[in-house]
């Protein structure tokens, strides 16, 4: 089994193929290297030392189940298809949705303002502690990411508030 704990293609494919050859009565089952790997019992000894195939004659096979499909999920109309919210329950959904990104949105832009006040179009008011020219600047340079972080994170929960139905 995979690491998901669904069988792996090779699995399926063996399965298929030692179902196969328990029908043909002792039939020899080989490997055969290459993208997708191929098991098959339909070849002579010298085909498979051709095409480089192994016997896996005395090797542990493991059968795996196939995974059964789920059913289909049926609406409360009678049809067939994914289950669906109820349009009062997603209307909620999105009113709720709407509040909470209004409010990001509110929190961001205040954010902003605050950082383009600091900021001062490139020309920030220089501290006590920054002497040094260079921290200045390096002040300067984080204001200015921030600023442009900020604004990037305002579009964005624009874009979401666009996209909720009116």
């Amino acid at each position: 089994m995979s690491a998901r704990g669904a069988p792996s293609r090779w699995a399926v494919a063996l399965l298929t193929v030692v179902a196969a050859g328990s029908a043909s009565a002792q039939a020899v089952v080989y490997r055969c290297p290459g993208p997708p790997v191929l098991y098959t019992d339909a070849m002579t000894p010298k085909e498979a030392a051709d095409k480089g195939c192994r016997s896996i004659e005395g090797t542990p096979i493991t059968v795996f189940s196939p995974v059964k499909p789920k059913a289909p999920v049926v609406s409360a109309s009678g049809t067939q298809g994914e289950l669906r919210v109820d349009p009062k329950d997603q209307r909620v959904r999105d009113d709720d949705r709407r509040r909470v990104l209004e409010q990001e949105l509110r929190e961001a832009e205040s954010r902003l303002a605050k950082l383009q006040q600091e900021y001062n179009n490139g020309q920030p008011e220089r501290r006590g502690d920054e002497r040094n020219y260079q921290k200045y600047l390096d002040r300067t340079a984080e204001l200015k990411a921030s600023v442009a972080r900020q604004e990037s994170d305002v579009q964005a929960i624009k874009r979401e508030l666009g996209k909720l139905p009116p």
